[in-house]
């Protein structure tokens, strides 16, 4: 009965820091996306963080669920950097 204990509990490989430094990286170029509306004068009307949500549903769905926190905070600190710089794409309407 030892054995089949010790054969369900498989050792989960650790995650490689490039893996972890690549994933952070993901996280800040989509978290800074935003979709900026504006009209024909140029005037802002409404700004969207559309990084932000596919962000979240990323870090959501994602099965190594042990940095989630960092993650969370790495996408809102790359939302209000993209809002600042103004950062995305601008759809005039």
């Amino acid at each position: 009965m030892a054995k089949t204990k010790k054969a369900a509990k498989k050792k989960q490989k650790p995650e490689l820091d490039a893996v972890y430094f690549l994933k952070i990286v993901l996280y800040l170029v989509v978290g800074s996306q935003w979709v900026w509306l504006v009209n024909q004068a140029g005037v802002v009307k409404f700004p969207v963080p559309f990084g932000l949500i596919i962000g979240v549903l990323f870090a959501s769905h994602e099965h190594f669920r042990l940095d989630r926190k960092i993650e969370y905070a790495v996408l809102l600190i790359a939302m209000l950097v993209g809002f600042v710089t103004q950062y995305g794409v601008y759809i005039t309407l």
